[in-house]
């Protein structure tokens, strides 16, 4: 009530015509017993512009890596990290890692340069290589991710995982043990234990009007650049061979092949070079 008090008192008789909070000081010095603190230079510094502002926020991230050290965590350079994040014993966090929000990194864990995670945890003896983006997401002990992967939120890796370059996830749970190395997305989906996708992946989880569900069984393995229409169901150590496109349900051990068959024609390679080079000469010779 006393605040209240004093807010209602503030008037803006000052040269720039503005009300001050700090004028509530005085005021309620006239009104209650106030008791003085001691704290240092620096926790008492004034905020008047967005220069200011981004000095003592300086300030606090400083603070906060030093209470971090302190406590066995390894920083290089000057990662940037919330009050509100925990990291544990044994990490170590590069230079360029942001860490926001509700993000807990557990022990051992290794978050490279460039890194930015985002109300996600992460488990212990995890490697999270050079410019990841975590967002609400969750990953298991020991797994594996990135370079240039990004979780978006409601991703689930399990133990042992590998998620590598270029691939990104979405609401998708990834069983123990499963990879997906390279340029892949993973939309939508459950990845069973061990599977295997290859470079090139995509999930197809989007009809342009609803979101439908992928599942893959235990020992799946996808070839490169296939693409799995979602909803489809692949068995336990189901095959897809490599540039198929899946429609439909794949059974158990089943082999998923849906290209066209190749055809070679002899000496038609030479033929189709000089029709090609003779029709570039005539359009150079034409001025095109």
């Amino acid at each position: 009530m006393a605040l209240r008090r004093a807010l209602k008192s503030l008037t803006p008789s000052n040269d720039q015509g503005e009300y001050y909070l700090t004028d509530i000081v005085a005021e309620l010095a006239r009104s209650s017993r106030v008791l003085p603190i001691s704290c240092d230079e620096a926790s008492a510094a004034g905020v008047n512009d967005r220069f200011q502002l981004s000095e003592v926020e300086a300030q606090l991230f400083r603070r906060i890596r030093e209470r971090l050290g302190k406590r066995g965590v390894t920083l290089r350079g000057t990662p940037l990290v919330d009050d509100t994040v925990e990291v544990d014993e044994g990490a170590c966090l590069e230079d360029g890692v942001r860490l926001r929000g509700t993000t807990k990194i557990g022990a051992r864990t290794f978050v490279d340069v460039g890194s930015v995670l985002i109300d996600s945890v992460v488990g212990d003896d995890v490697t999270i290589k050079p410019y990841c983006v975590l967002s609400q997401s969750r990953v298991g002990n020991s797994a594996q991710v990135g370079p240039f992967a990004h979780l978006r939120p409601e991703s689930v890796l399990e133990e042992d995982v590998r998620i590598g370059n270029f691939v990104e996830t979405k609401k998708t749970v990834v069983k123990r043990g499963a990879k997906a190395n390279h340029l892949a997305y993973l939309g939508d989906a459950e990845i069973g234990e061990r599977s295997n996708l290859g470079a090139g992946t995509i999930i197809c989880n989007y009809d342009g009007f609803r979101k439908a569900r992928t599942v893959l069984g235990a020992g799946v393995f996808v070839g490169s650049d296939s693409q799995l229409v979602a909803p489809v169901t692949l068995g336990d150590g189901a095959y897809v061979a490599t540039g198929t496109t899946v429609v439909s349900d794949v059974p158990k051990d089943g082999l998923a092949i849906g290209r066209c068959r190749q055809q070679n024609k002899e000496g038609y390679g030479k033929k189709l070079r000089e029709r090609l080079q003779a029709a570039a000469t005539e359009a150079k010779n034409k001025g095109d």
